[in-house]
């Protein structure tokens, strides 16, 4: 079997779109609502494959394992924040949203044609991917929201640390939630329910975990759902403490594999933190960039 994979136009592309002004529920996540991707033909190869490292991304005649592999090893290896660094991401993002939208037979193949740490990483974020769009449908309308440049890679993680020390809650679940919730910081709005905050919390549990901090800064909101988090079970029963998070069993496996592959590899925390906010509308997926809206969002997949 040979995947064929819609094209998508690197970071750069659709950031400079978003600037000419080309061109739902807040309550919905971005994982929910994402689509997309990058043109594939694989081959499966029982060895890991070395891809040029000259390879464009956007190549649609080079295999999409090789394509894969680079971007994850650039996300590795490069600085973050880096132009190459988040395209490469995006990459990975798209295309693993990409293949949940699709057949398992496809999403299998593809796999099957890489090296062990690149699969892992794939499946871990294709299975999380399905579950998250199982919780929402495209929405009518764009969001109330506000896309924020977050904090750094190097910011966030001893915010996270701080909080395992405190509550026994592992960072990783905490990065895991901050990454479902809102991109690791990206996106500022509140819920239809009323959530708001980076950990988007209901003003009434923040009064109950937040010591009396500051509902939208990273610093205060991480705290207080590790201590949430460990009120409901953490360490221990993490799919206990999550589900106290949000009532969704789909949730609890979403954010329990991207904290999985966070423990597994410190490049999985890179590359999360790179990953855009893309929204799920009727007309199809939007790409929201940093700066929406006064940035205009773009089209990106039907």
């Amino acid at each position: 079997m040979r995947a064929r994979l819609s094209a998508l136009p690197t970071l750069a592309a659709l950031t400079a779109l978003a600037l000419a002004g080309c061109g739902g529920d807040p309550s919905a996540t971005p994982d929910g609502s994402e689509s997309a991707s990058a043109t594939a033909s694989p081959t499966p190869s029982s060895a890991p494959p070395s891809p040029s490292p000259q390879v464009s991304l956007e190549d649609q005649s080079v295999p999409l394992e090789d394509r894969l592999t680079q971007a994850m090893r650039t996300v590795t290896s490069g600085t973050p924040g880096a132009q190459e660094v988040r395209e490469a991401a995006l990459f990975e993002q798209t295309t693993a949203r990409d293949l949940a939208h699709g057949s398992k037979a496809i999403s299998d193949d593809v796999l099957r044609s890489l090296g062990k740490p690149e699969r892992g990483q794939l499946a871990a974020d294709i299975g999380a991917a399905r579950e998250l769009m199982m919780m929402t449908d495209p929405q009518p309308k764009l969001p109330d929201w506000k896309i924020l440049t977050p904090p750094t890679p190097d910011e966030l993680r001893p915010l996270y640390r701080k909080a395992q020390q405190e509550t026994g809650t592992p960072w990783e679940y905490l990065a895991a939630v901050h990454l479902v919730e809102t991109r690791m910081g990206r996106i500022r709005g509140t819920s239809t329910a009323g959530a708001q905050g980076p950990m988007q919390f209901l003003p009434s549990t923040f009064a109950q975990y937040g010591a009396g901090g500051d509902i939208n800064d990273p610093a205060d909101a991480i705290m207080a759902a590790g201590r949430m988090l460990a009120n409901n079970g953490a360490p221990g029963d993490m799919a206990g403490a999550l589900w106290a998070y949000n009532h969704s069993d789909r949730y609890v496996a979403a954010v329990s594999a991207y904290a999985e592959q966070m423990k597994r590899s410190p490049a999985a925390y890179d590359l999360y933190w790179h990953w855009q906010v893309l929204y799920r509308h009727q007309d199809g997926t939007m790409f929201l960039p940093e700066g929406y809206p006064q940035k205009k969002p773009v089209r990106i997949a039907d």
